[in-house]
């Protein structure tokens, strides 16, 4: 295997030069440290280096907190550090957490290792083209949500676009049907775009899944370039009526498929909520595993359901929720597994706005 590399112009420069951009092949994780591991040392199961691998990333997180530095010989060294600075040598520290940084610095043994072994190959300069890497509802602060309520961030590289052209906007087009250009933008800069969603409808109100794209063109006379986000952002689900001794059906965690793949029938709820769930494959098992979040990442969470087949399960609240349990319908376990794992990455999260009337 070759580190490939592209040569790339440097727009910061005069007279223009060209820079040097490596282009990594892939991401690897801990699934991939353990398949490599275990292939190379067959002693040590998968298993067992998937369960290892985050104990010792806790484990200098844990060090780094106590306030040491660690060391792995001829590999990485981790440390804190600060940033920022005072006006006197009395004066109390920013109230910021910005102040405190990590930082990870990599052996000499470690690098002149990579330089010795590594071969170089050089892919064909590209075309420049607006790349979308990450989406956020700014007022939920979730990622990949479609929020009517809220503003949606872009972040990226060459978004830059003329608001007055009528060729170059966004548009946000459902997976089913619907199709829309956006016309309020709050801001549009090269790194990034904020505007308030027009959300368009589709066929049926299960589908509420999208793609945004972005065209721009990059001089007055110069081709449309388009770029599309890799991840689907999903909005909200309406769930109406658990006040109702007979609550509809609402259809939940699906694509574009024209009927649902999994549907709330019912449940246990106190109040109006707008909660999640979280539709998970078992990267051991290859189970499907559901369960209930509140709104915030990393906040409270329900107890995991596995799911094995099609049929109806229970799914639990969390602390301080007013949903004490969901009901619900799995009617294509292997659709839905098919959509989490080839469009999600094993991991899809519905937003479920619950009310009573």
């Amino acid at each position: 295997m070759s580190i490939q590399y592209r040569i790339e112009p440097n727009p910061l420069t005069t007279p223009p030069s060209y820079r040097i951009q490596a282009v990594p092949r892939n991401t690897a994780g801990y699934a991939e440290m353990a398949a490599d591991i275990s292939s190379a040392q067959p002693i040590y199961s998968p298993e067992t280096i998937s369960s290892l691998a985050p104990l010792i990333m806790k484990w200098i997180q844990q060090r780094l907190i106590s306030g040491d530095k660690v060391t792995l010989e001829e590999a990485f060294s981790y440390y804190i550090s600060f940033t920022g600075k005072l006006d006197s040598p009395d004066e109390p520290l920013p109230e910021d957490d910005d102040i405190l940084q990590v930082n990870v610095r990599v052996s000499q043994p470690f690098v002149k290792e990579i330089r010795h072994q590594a071969k170089l190959e050089r892919l064909p300069m590209t075309e420049k083209l607006p790349v979308i890497t990450s989406t956020e509802d700014t007022k939920l602060k979730l990622a990949d949500v479609l929020f009517a309520g809220g503003v949606l961030k872009l972040t990226g590289s060459n978004l830059l676009f003329d608001e007055s052209s009528p060729d170059c906007g966004c548009v946000l087009e459902g997976t089913r049907s619907g199709r829309q250009k956006q016309s309020t933008y709050a801001s549009v800069a090269n790194s990034g775009i904020l505007l308030v969603p027009d959300i368009p409808v589709q066929d049926n109100p299960w589908n509420n899944e999208y793609t945004v794209t972005l065209t721009t063109q990059y001089s007055e006379h110069g081709t449309l370039r388009s770029g599309t986000s890799r991840r689907k952002l999903r909005s909200p689900l309406t769930v109406p009526l658990f006040g109702h001794p007979h609550p509809p059906e609402t259809g939940i965690l699906t694509g574009n498929a024209t009927a649902p793949y999994v549907k709330i029938t019912g449940g246990t709820v106190s109040a109006d909520e707008m909660l999640r769930i979280q539709a998970v494959i078992d990267s051991r098992s290859g189970l499907l595993l559901l369960n209930l979040l509140d709104m915030e990442e990393g906040g409270k969470t329900g107890a995991t359901v596995t799911v094995t087949a099609n049929g109806t399960y229970t799914l639990g609240g969390f602390a301080g929720s007013a949903v004490t349990s969901l009901e619900l319908k799995v009617e294509n376990l292997a659709a839905l597994v098919s959509l989490i794992r080839n469009s999600y990455a094993g991991r899809m999260v519905d937003i479920l706005d619950i009310s009573m009337a």
